[in-house]
């Protein structure tokens, strides 16, 4: 007979404080799968069965409530410095694969060392650092690149769905940036409201439902080739600081 999974709904204060520094998973009862990859201490993977913000985790726990069940929570890893529990969070979300998670982001190690391609690690070592000395957005998007990637899709993944100002901001080019290189350049010619323009590359599975509301898109053309020949290739990393969650950064402007 199969035995059911024992929960509870918080630790003790003892074994909090042997606990130190951990990684959690959040498990679907109804296949196996982790869904969410978190870090902390004290009761901290605990926290989210309350959440009620609407992101794609918390959806998950409500629709699992609705059928009757919780999800499954176990302890990746404990006893770490706070250090390692952000290495081991990255690695661990490199492992699962972040399309199969409702992680917003790899975690504070998204940028550094985690699993790439042979080439890419490559690329990305050897990368020149490079001074942007025009008004640029530099856009991340990690979750989207592909190393085929034809221009056209590269160009639709870069230019939507962003929490942006377009009145406050105005970039001259848009940098597509992955793993902190940058891949492509386009010229911003105008700004519009999330999801108004024509693509012919849609990417919105990555996002939760009500993603684009309050969000804007770009359209634009390839950058001129000087401009194209100044990025392309070269590393941004020292414009994003450490453990930068924000997609988005704009520079010069």
């Amino acid at each position: 007979m199969k035995s059911e999974w024992k929960t509870i709904s918080r630790f003790s204060p003892k074994v909090c404080e042997q606990l130190g520094w951990y990684v959690y998973l959040y498990i679907d009862p109804q296949n196996g799968k982790p869904f969410y990859v978190g870090k902390g201490k004290g009761n901290r993977c605990f926290v989210h069965l309350k959440d009620q913000s609407g992101t794609a985790k918390s959806e998950v726990i409500v629709r699992l409530k609705k059928l009757g069940l919780s999800p499954r929570i176990e302890i990746l890893k404990y006893g770490l410095t706070e250090q390692e529990a952000f290495i081991v969070e990255s690695a661990a979300i490199d492992l699962l694969g972040l399309p199969e998670l409702t992680n917003a982001v790899k975690g504070k190690h998204s940028l550094d060392r985690s699993k790439a391609g042979v080439a890419e690690i490559q690329d990305e070592l050897s990368a020149t650092p490079v001074e942007v000395t025009h008004r640029v957005i530099l856009i991340t998007i990690n979750k989207l690149y592909r190393p085929d990637m034809p221009l056209p899709d590269l160009y639709d993944a870069t230019r939507s769905a962003w929490k942006v100002n377009p009145e406050r901001h105005d970039p001259e080019f848009a940098c597509a940036v992955y793993r902190g290189i940058v891949r492509a350049v386009f010229q911003v010619t105008a700004w519009f409201p999330a999801g108004s323009t024509l693509k012919t590359y849609e990417h919105d599975r990555y996002r939760p439902e009500g993603a684009r509301d309050g969000r804007f898109e770009f359209v634009g053309i390839r950058a001129p080739e000087k401009v194209w020949r100044r990025y392309v290739g070269k590393s941004v990393r020292g414009y994003f600081p450490p453990g930068a969650q924000n997609p988005v950064k704009f520079v010069n402007c």
